[in-house]
């Protein structure tokens, strides 16, 4: 089969700045439950949260399996997320490539070659989240199609004129967004689509709200304003054709998550940032020109 091949002289694994290097020894060791135990229902391990109306029901489950169906809610939730996602990523053709970039333990990558049946490469500058997302392509019969490798989003080292389509979920915080664009845009080919759903600051709120803070903090990542995402993609010839405000989709999924025996204690701080408009939820798809 025909591969994405790094460039001549790339080096094999990321070149990682000293912030990124705590980046990846947090999700080298991360194993919390709101992760594994919705990706089990199923074995689409997820990294983000969900959107969507909830069945309030489940919380009026028998006590025996009330957790069971409270977190096959919450999966759910995610799922459709991903397939949101999916939606906006344009029409991809079973011999063309996309890029997963920040795969997390790569249930992305295998929604899109559902759906698609097209070739993915999901890159994560975690060896343990590289080797988790292998092992499930694997599992699911796809590695021939969905591969998954130890890169840096920020220099990824493939051809350039690559993919048809790149996306970001929820890991656009982590790095600078001139330089990740600027990587975007040299790998996409033209009229190539990029896709992320992030969480940002508003900018008219004012400077990022003592909620933005602590969930910068709770997660080592550096949530950047609303304003940054256009600025960059306009510099960087990603002109985007959809925006989705999905802050009042995605409260349902806190609300529920924070009832469950998965909270992790940062679910206030999510709902509280949401409501009082210092914190949004966007969708944002973008064409390279």
């Amino acid at each position: 089969m025909t591969t994405t091949a790094p460039r001549a002289g790339a080096a094999a694994a990321p070149a990682i700045s000293p912030y990124q290097e705590s980046v990846a020894d947090y999700w080298n060791h991360e194993s919390n439950p709101v992760n594994l135990r919705l990706g089990a229902v199923d074995g689409f391990y997820h990294h983000h949260y969900g959107i969507g109306s909830v069945d309030w029901s489940v919380l009026q489950a028998p006590q025996g399996t009330r957790d069971e169906h409270i977190i096959a809610e919450l999966h759910r939730l995610e799922c459709d997320q991903a397939d949101f996602l999916a939606d906006h990523l344009g029409a991809v053709n079973p011999d063309e490539r996309l890029l997963d970039s920040g795969c997390g333990r790569g249930g992305g990558s295998l929604v899109a070659n559902k759906r698609f049946g097209c070739h993915v490469d999901g890159i994560s500058i975690s060896e343990t989240q590289v080797a988790f997302a292998t092992e499930q392509a694997g599992k699911h019969g796809v590695d021939d199609k969905v591969r998954f490798h130890l890169r840096n989003m920020l220099d990824t080292g493939f051809e350039s004129s690559s993919f048809r389509a790149i996306w970001n979920n929820e890991s656009t915080m982590y790095v600078d967004l001139s330089t990740l664009f600027a990587e975007y845009a040299r790998l996409l080919v033209r009229g190539g689509r990029y896709v992320t759903i992030t969480g940002c600051y508003n900018d008219t709120y004012g400077l990022p709200s003592r909620e933005v803070s602590t969930i910068n903090a709770h997660y080592i990542c550096d949530i950047h304003p609303r304003s940054a995402y256009f600025r960059e993609l306009a510099n960087h010839r990603l002109v985007p054709i959809s925006v989705v405000d999905l802050t009042a989709a995605t409260i349902p999924y806190w609300e529920l998550r924070a009832q469950s025996s998965l909270a992790t204690g940062i679910e206030d701080t999510f709902l509280t940032a949401y409501k009082n408009g210092s914190f949004q939820y966007l969708l944002i798809a973008a064409d390279r020109a």
